[in-house]
């Protein structure tokens, strides 16, 4: 018998909330999370924006002795994970702990320990670099760390992917769930960016916004004309997968489906997508084969939807490309406007938006979408969310390096 994978909980902090209800609430308001970033002096940097945290405070599930030992990527995404484990409501006696993984994704972890470290070391020394320095900087200690909470162990790693690590974590769990590897996955992915030199080599490749820096909270314009780069954020989202018999025998509130998933590589360049994002294309059509549906049953896309110049134009043609004259009546929207890009984290925060969507019957706008680009012609809800009944969605992540990810999720 085919075993079929449900998700049955939600877990995220970013810069919309704190908490999965505060985070749909705000997405599906337009609100912004984008501010002026002065945790550090920003005057040599040319992008001087962020998508930021808002009153979160670690202690709430995290204790001190903890925290301390910890570098931030790995708090968010334990506070995520530990949300998205109440929300799921797991009793660990019902699971045998061989059964239960833990996979989840991270673009650059701790580099802000490196950062820190480097610099200790300079002034001081090597032998005053902190001996946590390996294990707060490494991205698998996060699935580790996850693993020790909840005493699980089934399959345990991380995924490094760039911008798609988080949704080839939930891909990875979703195959191991299939193929009967485990029952049940903590998946997801976290990010902590928002460091000196992670933002000065971002502005340094001139991959993120310097027109709004004055007017931060319209500075995150996908699709939109004027749109001249991605807004760096920070933020963690995890999910919990389960097999479909195994939820519903424990009798757990089951969100979605995932029915497909696509991962395709560009060969193309470093950091600027294939023409057409022709590997987006090719992981989107994998992702409808594996779900097994038709194509126009796909009622919904939430885009990687940067707001750079190449990304927008062409994620809009791979999806021309794919459903043909059925494009233009499928809404397209980017959560980013609002989040700004949370690297590694940030496909797993969509892919919550995503599953709410078809839940709540409601789309997500695409915010500051003012001025129409002559060369994209979507539907890309612009500036208010939508009421609508949507039974597939299609979740993009794209990453430096050529890496695609896509995810297709299904109402149940």
């Amino acid at each position: 018998m085919e075993r079929r994978v449900v998700i049955t909980g939600l877990g995220t902090l970013n810069p919309l909330g704190n908490s999965v209800p505060e985070y749909w609430n705000n997405l599906i308001g337009g609100k912004c999370g984008i501010v002026k970033f002065n945790d550090f002096p920003m005057e040599k940097y040319t992008s001087k924006i962020a998508g930021t945290l808002k009153n979160f405070d670690p202690l709430l599930r995290l204790d001190k002795k903890e925290i301390r030992r910890l570098s931030k990527f790995v708090i968010y995404g334990l506070t995520a994970a530990i949300e998205a484990v109440n929300d799921a409501g797991m009793d660990w006696n019902f699971y045998s702990p061989e059964r239960v993984g833990v996979i989840t994704g991270s673009g650059i972890g701790g580099i802000e320990e490196i950062e820190k470290e480097n610099i200790n070391m300079v002034n001081n020394g090597a032998d005053r670099v902190s001996p946590f320095l390996i294990i707060k900087m490494i991205t698998d200690i996060l699935p580790g760390k996850i693993s020790m909470r909840y005493g699980l162990k089934g399959s345990n790693f991380s995924v490094t992917t760039a911008c798609a690590s988080s949704a080839h974590a939930i891909m990875s769990a979703f195959w191991d769930i299939k193929n009967g590897l485990i029952d049940a996955a903590i998946t997801g992915g976290s990010e902590a960016p928002l460091t000196p030199l992670s933002i000065a080599a971002f502005c340094s490749i001139q991959a993120l916004s310097t027109a709004f820096n004055d007017e931060p909270e319209k500075a995150s314009r996908p699709f939109d004309a004027k749109r001249d780069g991605f807004i760096i954020a920070e933020g963690a989202g995890m999910l919990i997968l389960e097999e479909y018999e195994h939820a519903k025998k424990r009798g757990a509130n089951i969100y979605a489906e995932l029915l497909g998933a696509g991962n395709t590589a560009d060969a193309h360049h470093d950091t600027a997508p294939a023409p057409r994002a022709e590997g987006g294309r090719r992981a989107m059509e994998q992702a409808i084969r594996i779900a097994g549906i038709d194509k126009e049953k796909i009622g919904y896309v939430n885009a990687h939807g940067t707001s750079t110049k190449a990304n927008d134009l062409n994620e809009t043609l791979a999806i021309k490309d794919l459903f043909g004259d059925h494009a233009k009546k499928i809404p397209v929207s980017s959560n980013k406007s609002m989040t700004g890009h949370m690297l590694g984290a940030t496909a797993a925060v969509e892919a919550i938006a995503s599953i709410l969507v078809m839940k709540k019957g409601i789309i997500p706008p695409t915010i500051n979408y003012e001025t129409p680009d002559a060369e994209m012609d979507l539907d890309y809800v612009p500036n208010k969310a939508r009421e609508q009944k949507v039974d597939y969605v299609i979740s993009n992540s794209f990453g430096f390096g050529g890496h695609n990810g896509v995810l297709l999720f299904g109402k149940i």
